[in-house]
């Protein structure tokens, strides 16, 4: 029997040698074979911030399913409507080993009182505002939750003292280059958006905290994430319910702009090796190490859709960047990263997900 679960595939009354078949994923696969938490060995209490996100929300789910005890941290800010993430983080609330607090990073008395509280042996730090083009609109706002407010999570850490901190970068501080694929050993001195200088401000002030506090920091340069849960702001959920509509999707640029997309069952799995696995500091790149095209990326959501894609052509944006393309060899050494999904097969999964249950309305 399967059943569909928040955009998770959850399957009954199989056998093990059938998960990888089925397209499981890793932390899936382990709630399969060990469904009842008492049987995983050295469960954490992890704080997670930004829990109600696409990938908080995600993140939190495969803690659970593994024995983990979670302390989700939201805001649930009107950057998107609040309701889809309430929705996103409403299975991962049925757990007794998870709670939910809401307040802004920003806020650092009532962050000092969590940690007080909660005692995390892991920090995840997700929350941030997020997007290139609106941190154009509203730098302050994106300098004060990205750079103040994650300097309250440095100072909690600091002086709370958990295993280790995983701190949420992005690609985006690799800016204009077209040397690809990236590496992490690459200079990222010209970052052109706002958001961009925030991320790479939060490597440079985790590497002071590491170096002089001694607390334990893995930063993580997220490529295009996608997949159930995306937000809708993102291109490929504003394709797909665009297409599926009949409507105009606005194309910036000629279609030739290259981005690596990392589906997020495969960045979930980046994540906890992460949690498990401290390091004094350390960046690591959490792509596919493929490119699509935006004419190719518009031609996978035709193929799965049925639909034909109306092209409203416009001029590429301020801080767009022409290419992303990860290089994850690090990451492979370090963590055992290995990606696993198909833009192909990502997307079909997207899509169907989508038609399921992600139209406005009846998100889950």
């Amino acid at each position: 029997m399967v059943a569909h679960r928040c955009g998770l595939r959850i399957l009954a009354d199989c056998d093990v040698d059938s998960l990888h078949c089925a397209g499981l994923s890793p932390w899936e696969s382990r709630l399969l074979r060990n469904p009842k938490p008492s049987t995983l060995a050295a469960m954490k209490r992890v704080l997670v911030t930004g829990a109600a996100g696409f990938i908080g929300s995600h993140l939190a789910e495969a803690l659970l399913a593994r024995g983990d005890r979670v302390a989700g941290l939201d805001c649930f800010n009107t950057y998107y409507d609040p309701a889809i993430k309430r929705r996103n983080l409403a299975q991962a609330l049925q757990s007794s080993q998870c709670s939910l607090h809401e307040f802004d990073i920003c806020d650092e008395d009532r962050l000092r009182e969590l940690f007080t509280a909660f005692q995390p042996e892991v920090v995840v730090h997700l929350a941030a505002r997020a997007g290139v083009r609106p941190s154009l609109q509203d730098p302050n706002l994106y300098h004060r939750v990205n750079v103040i407010g994650s300097q309250h999570i440095l100072d909690a850490c600091r002086d709370f003292k958990p295993s280790h901190l995983v701190f949420a970068s992005s690609s985006s501080v690799y800016g204009g280059s077209v040397e690809v694929p990236f590496k992490e050993s690459d200079p990222v001195m010209r970052p052109i958006s706002p958001y961009a200088a925030t991320k790479r401000m939060n490597e440079l002030q985790a590497h002071v905290y590491s170096h002089v506090y001694g607390v334990n920091v893995t930063m993580l340069r997220f490529f295009t994430v996608y997949g159930p849960r995306q937000r809708p702001d993102m291109a490929i959920h504003k394709f797909t319910e665009h297409v599926l509509a009949g409507q105009p999707i606005p194309v910036f640029g000629d279609g030739s702009t290259r981005r690596d997309y990392t589906y997020i069952d495969d960045i979930t799995d980046g994540l906890l090796r992460c949690v498990d696995t401290p390091f004094p500091y350390e960046i690591f790149n959490l792509g596919e190490h493929h490119t699509t095209s935006l004419s190719e990326l518009i031609a996978l959501i035709e193929k799965h859709t049925g639909r034909t894609a109306i092209i409203d052509r416009q001029s590429l944006q301020p801080g767009d960047v022409t290419i992303t393309h990860a290089d994850i060899s690090h990451a492979r050494e370090k963590l055992g990263y290995n990606p696993r999904f198909s833009m192909d097969e990502g997307i079909a999964r997207f899509v169907a997900w989508f038609q399921e249950i992600g139209r406005e309305g009846n998100l889950s």
